[in-house]
């Protein structure tokens, strides 16, 4: 950790042109610093615009011939994505872009004016003076397949979310008008969704026989053949449902658009994952990554757009921090607190991961094993929780790997590198 800081400190020397911006969606703030955090150039507006990147640009260069600067480095608190325009515009360029955390920002502010004032002018200074003390990172501004897979994938989540919605829309609709639904259709299946398009209100089943209903269910796109005893409870619940009968034209409406919505959706994103997972064979890492029992098409999709590559990673340490894995703890004196993750990195790639882990403990033998010893060992057994963020991050070792040596995943290879996990065997 100290060589990586050092590595930091020592790119910043006194031929370096500073740069610290303050990023918004309309007008950045610039400001240019040398290597001691003397100002050179009070902070300065920076148009988002093709116009305002090529006066920033010209700004860069005249500065660093009038202090005699040979390098610049150019360092933002990332704010949303309106950061990413200026990052593609300056590496066109050649000119290397990195981030500061906006932690460190926020409790940097008051170093200088002990004031507790916030604005982008000052905001832009102190991003600069974090450069020249070493604390950023290096951003990956992806391209090609990968920018591809992230761009998809992040759309995709928004689609699945808003399928979501839509679906408690439609709880939220029956819950008034067909309470008793549920009873005979837990989930909005093909044959729920049919129902819905064809008889959403109890009253539209009333006196009706269940081969009657089964003839308007069948006319419906992809339902070939509806449950008759599922109909025919159907009509039973619909006798007696106490649903709400007012409101009725505009609530018929309402459903039929829901079920409309709930269709395209699911269109949607069976499309937009098919074309990901085209995509994503065509990746050299898809080869590898797809002999780990466990990981399924989609799964490789949506780690590769939050990683971007294994191979830009020169140690797995780095991708258990990128995931906020990294254990912290609170102690001081003789009190002793508990080891926690971080969370300090992306939330998706996380949450992704224990998503996978789950279902890789019950079908990975390797991983299943693993589980089993970490929970039972004699000596500091770990509970489930805590075996799961272990196995989150020996997962981010495997696969990174198999992909930086292009290796097929080894199972015995993997319980092999752990320390008595045989003799428990």
């Amino acid at each position: 950790m100290d060589f990586i800081q050092n590595q930091k400190i020592n790119q910043v020397t006194e031929k370096t042109l500073v740069v610290g911006i303050d990023i918004a969606k309309r007008t950045h703030f610039a400001c240019f610093v040398d290597d001691r955090g003397r100002v050179l150039q009070k902070s300065f507006s920076v148009s988002q615009s093709r116009d305002g990147f090529e006066v920033f640009y010209k700004r860069i260069l005249t500065a660093m011939k009038e202090y005699e600067k040979t390098e610049v480095i150019v360092g933002i608190e990332p704010t949303g994505h309106y950061w990413l325009n200026l990052a593609y515009f300056l590496e066109e360029r050649g000119i290397p872009l990195v981030m500061t955390n906006p932690m460190h920002v926020k409790r940097s502010k008051e170093l200088d004016d002990n004031l507790q004032s916030k604005h982008d002018r000052k905001d832009a200074l102190v991003i600069a003076r974090l450069l020249k003390d070493g604390r950023f990172s290096y951003p990956r501004i992806l391209k090609e397949v990968e920018a591809e897979l992230r761009v998809g994938s992040t759309f995709r989540g928004k689609l699945t979310e808003e399928l979501g919605a839509v679906k408690n829309m439609m709880i939220r609709w029956l819950d008034r008008y067909f309470p008793e639904f549920t009873q005979v259709f837990p989930k909005f299946g093909k044959m729920a969704l049919a129902v819905l398009e064809c008889t959403p209100f109890p009253g539209d089943l009333y006196q009706k026989q269940p081969d009657e209903v089964l003839v308007m269910y069948r006319k419906v796109e992809g339902m070939k053949s509806p449950q008759k005893p599922k109909a025919t409870r159907l009509i039973e619940v619909a006798a007696n449902s106490i649903g709400v009968t007012e409101g009725r034209e505009m609530a018929r409406f309402e459903i039929a658009t829901l079920v409309r919505r709930y269709h395209q959706l699911e269109q949607e994103i069976e499309s937009i994952t098919q074309r990901l997972v085209e995509l994503v064979k065509t990746s050299v890492e898809y080869e590898w990554l797809s002999t780990v029992e466990g990981l399924g098409d989609t799964t490789i999709v949506d780690l590769l757009a939050e990683i971007g590559s294994f191979s830009h990673y020169e140690n797995p340490r780095q991708l258990i921090k990128l995931a906020g894995l990294t254990l912290r703890e609170n102690s001081s004196g003789l009190h002793k607190g508990q080891k926690r993750i971080s969370k300090r990195g992306r939330r998706k790639l996380r949450a992704l991961l224990f998503r996978v882990m789950m279902p890789m403990i019950r079908h990975n033998e390797a991983f299943k094993k693993l589980h089993e010893y970490y929970t039972n060992r004699q000596v500091n057994p770990l509970r489930k929780k805590q075996s799961i963020v272990v196995l989150c991050g020996k997962l981010l070792k495997v696969l990174h790997g198999i992909c930086t040596k292009h290796k097929a995943f080894d199972a015995q290879r993997m319980m092999r590198d752990i320390p008595g996990l045989e003799e428990a065997a």
